[in-house]
C-alpha cells in the first residue's frame, strides 16, 4: 500500500484523549482569557477538530500576538536547519492553555521588589544549592544497620 502523509498522519496516540477524559472539553477551557504577550502552551485536544494546529506545534510554548473572537494567534520558535524561525500560527482556545513557565520568575521579581523596599541587598542571580553543611550523627540515637549482599545460591 502507498504511504500517505496526511495532515494528521501518525497522530493516533499524540491526539488521543486521556483515560476517562473523552467527550466534550470542560467549559472552563473555553472561558480562559488570553492577552497579547501571554505565554501559552499548545496542547491539542483531539476531540475538537476546528482550529487544530499542526502536530509539530503540540507541546510547544509560544507567545500570544493576536486575539480574535474565535482564535488566538501565537508566535512559536521552529528550528529549520541551522536557524530558528518565528512561526505565526492561529489556534482555537480549546487547544491552548496558559503556561506556567514564568511563575517562578515573577515570584522572584516580587521577592526582589519587597527586599528593595525593606532595604536589604540580596543577590539577584539564582544560586545553585550547595552541599549540606557538616554535622555529627549520634550513633546511640539512631540505629546503625550493616548491609551486605545476599549469598549466591546455585539453584538447579
Amino acid at each position: 500500500m502507498p504511504h500517505h502523509r496526511g495532515y494528521r498522519a501518525k497522530t493516533r496516540d499524540l491526539f488521543s484523549r486521556p483515560f476517562r477524559r473523552h467527550g466534550q472539553a470542560p467549559l472552563g477551557k473555553l472561558m480562559a482569557n488570553f492577552h497579547r504577550g501571554d505565554f501559552v502552551d499548545i496542547k491539542v485536544d483531539g476531540s475538537v477538530h476546528k482550529g487544530m494546529p499542526y502536530k509539530f506545534y503540540h507541546g510547544r510554548t509560544g507567545r500570544v500576538f493576536n486575539v480574535t473572537p474565535h482564535a488566538i494567534g501565537i508566535i512559536v520558535n521552529k528550528q529549520v536547519r541551522s536557524r530558528i524561525v518565528k512561526k505565526k500560527i492561529h489556534a482555537r482556545p480549546e487547544h491552548i492553555q496558559l503556561s506556567r513557565c514564568r511563575e517562578e520568575f515573577l515570584k522572584r521579581v516580587k521577592a526582589n521588589e519587597l527586599a528593595k523596599k525593606e532595604g536589604k541587598t540580596d543577590k539577584l542571580r539564582r544560586q545553585p544549592k550547595g552541599p549540606i553543611e557538616g554535622h555529627f550523627v549520634d550513633a546511640k540515637a539512631s540505629k546503625i544497620v550493616q548491609q551486605s549482599p545476599p549469598l549466591y545460591k546455585l539453584i538447579i
